[in-house]
């Protein structure tokens, strides 16, 4: 039976930038560093962010950018400060998708190895009455 997540990889080229990307951004925890030794495939630094386990392991990053992303839920009055702190590191932010009215704010973000991160407002139960109120007005 299927607990949950229990961690996510990012496989990244610097891990010492990657690491200053995730403690300004996300204000993630470093529980654990490799140093030198290769436990897995490769030296690997482990974090948690809101409770989730979050491995970055040295390695070629991504060669092309992609929708595939992983997203974190913020609430609505910290948005400015999550946009400030990503700018600070001159990451490349992606333009947000149409929304459905009310659905939540989102904020889109490459890291320096083209993994996308998403920061969003609101939850799964939020935007699926939103969905169902946009259908409700169409027919």
């Amino acid at each position: 039976m299927i607990k949950g997540i229990s961690h996510v990889t990012f496989v990244v080229s610097n891990l010492d930038r990657m690491t200053k990307l995730l403690t300004a951004i996300f204000n993630a925890e470093e529980i654990y560093s490799s140093g030198e030794r290769t436990f897995s495939l490769a030296k690997e630094r482990f974090f948690l962010i809101g409770g989730l386990w979050v491995a970055i392991m040295e390695g070629e990053g991504l060669r092309e950018k992609s929708y595939n992303h992983l997203a974190f839920q913020i609430e609505e009055d910290e948005f400015e400060i999550f946009e400030e702190r990503i700018r600070n590191l001159g990451v490349e932010i992606r333009e947000d998708r149409p929304r459905v009215e009310g659905e939540g704010r989102s904020l889109y973000f490459y890291d320096y190895d083209n993994h996308l991160f998403e920061l969003h407002t609101e939850t799964l139960e939020h935007r699926l009455a939103q969905y169902q109120n946009w259908n409700q007005t169409r027919s």
